[in-house]
């Protein structure tokens, strides 16, 4: 059986939450109020959050306490991302799905097909060498080892490098980065493709798939609603 987008389905992509920026959680406490019919959360929800690394296991702890309550009452979908991955044992009730599973086919209220992705996984050699290399769980324990006994350097030194980040650039020539790598989103018969990881924001037909990308939360808090009349399309919406 498909897996299923439902009306009023809730995505939030790139929250990047760290200890310059809470806007996620208050997102999150929102939800657990609301209680949306889904919500997706489309990978970098935070700036570092790797499941076998106890820094941010800690540092991050009642969100995780409060995605879980949410997952209680409400289907959530979790797409790991490059800052948040090795999940599964964090959020017992979430369906977390890990970079080999996506991009995932889903199909939206209106009976169309649409494949979902954080956004990260078609990179260039060294992206792969590099992502492979930082999930193996042989590897995690073993850097986990070392932050622990360094005063948490690593993961402090990543946290360090991303408050240097613009995470609100504009990429420049982004629908040439798209075409370059759309052919290799399959089914290649599925005409829909939305994701994450670049903050753009933006939406386009390319070589005869509707491409949308969403935007940063970390940038503008942005979610996006999933709304099927008169068609289905994401509808952003501002967190208060």
């Amino acid at each position: 059986m498909s897996l299923e987008i439902k009306e009023g389905a809730i995505f939030i992509a790139d929250a990047h939450e760290s200890s310059q920026r809470d806007f996620f959680f208050h997102f999150l406490l929102h939800v657990k109020e609301n209680k949306p019919t889904q919500l997706f959360l489309m990978g970098d929800m935070f700036d570092l959050l790797v499941g076998s690394v106890q820094y941010g296991v800690s540092k991050y702890q009642r969100y995780i306490e409060l995605i879980n309550a949410i997952a209680s009452d409400t289907e959530v979908f979790y797409f790991e991302g490059n800052h948040d991955f090795d999940l599964k044992s964090l959020f017992p009730q979430v369906k977390v799905l890990p970079l080999e599973q996506q991009p995932l086919l889903f199909v939206l209220p209106d009976g169309q097909n649409c494949l979902l992705s954080h956004g990260d996984k078609f990179g260039n050699l060294t992206h792969k060498l590099f992502t492979a290399f930082i999930r193996n769980p042989k590897i995690l324990p073993f850097l986990n080892f070392l932050d622990q006994n360094f005063h948490f350097f690593i993961s402090r030194k990543i946290e360090s490098n991303q408050e240097k980040k613009n995470l609100c650039r504009k990429i420049e020539h982004f629908e040439e980065l798209v075409k370059a790598k759309i052919g290799r989103y399959e089914p290649l018969h599925v005409k829909i493709i939305a994701e994450g990881h670049y903050h753009q924001n933006r939406a386009f037909e390319v070589n005869n798939r509707h491409y949308f990308n969403f935007s940063s939360f970390a940038c503008n808090q942005s979610y996006f609603i999933v709304q099927s009349s008169p068609k289905t399309q994401f509808i952003e919406k501002k967190s208060n």
